[in-house]
């Protein structure tokens, strides 16, 4: 079973990756990078998971945010709409994700979202974000409180890498839309990308 993952600096994603790991998935890492900090916390993170799982934890694979995803908020500024870059950002890196999985003939997407915990974790974008592919998209946190997260992190080894200092989002908005429509949604992305979602 082969599978991709969102892998961040970040607490959750981690322990998403380390659970479907446990479950015997050869998975795919990928890492959307915006600063050298964070992603050399990154490489940290899965030089730690690699550890347990060499033979099923896969190079890390490093997408470049500048490159591809600010051309994407700078048109959701133009548009007055830079509230819906959360939710713009991670159905990108899901589109991303779906192209990378196709070309290792990996069948899933793993995400460490845990519902609720920020804004593109709301029930309401959470519906928005899994149109952006045609896999089955294994979210293993979803259920499990922060505490519940940190506690297997710990266990891990990643909690510790994971809470060091580091460089906040570039893109993140003052106000992100925290229930995003499908109308909306759909109506700004025929404007941002030129067709239909």
């Amino acid at each position: 079973m082969k599978a991709v993952a969102l892998l961040s600096s970040g607490i959750d994603s981690p322990v998403a990756v380390y659970l479907m790991l446990r479950k015997g998935f050869t998975i795919y890492p990928i890492h959307f990078k915006q600063s050298e900090i964070n992603y050399q916390k990154v490489r940290r993170i899965w030089q730690r998971l690699k550890e347990p799982f060499p033979e099923k934890l896969e190079e890390l694979i490093v997408v470049g945010s500048f490159e591809y995803q600010k051309p994407i908020f700078d048109r959701l500024i133009e548009l007055r709409k830079e509230k819906w870059i959360c939710v713009f950002c991670k159905f990108t890196m899901f589109m991303k994700a779906t192209e990378i999985a196709k070309e290792k003939g990996a069948m899933a997407i793993i995400t460490g979202d845990s519902l609720g915990q920020v804004a593109s974790q709301t029930l309401d974008n959470l519906l928005i974000i899994s149109l952006a592919t045609d896999l089955p998209i294994f979210r293993p946190l979803i259920g499990l409180d922060k505490i519940e997260i940190e506690r297997i992190a710990k266990e891990i080894g990643t909690f510790e890498i994971s809470i060091e200092p580091e460089e906040g989002c570039n893109f993140v908005p003052k106000h992100p839309v925290i229930r995003g429509t499908l109308g909306e949604f759909k109506k700004i992305y025929r404007e941002v990308f030129g067709k239909e979602c």
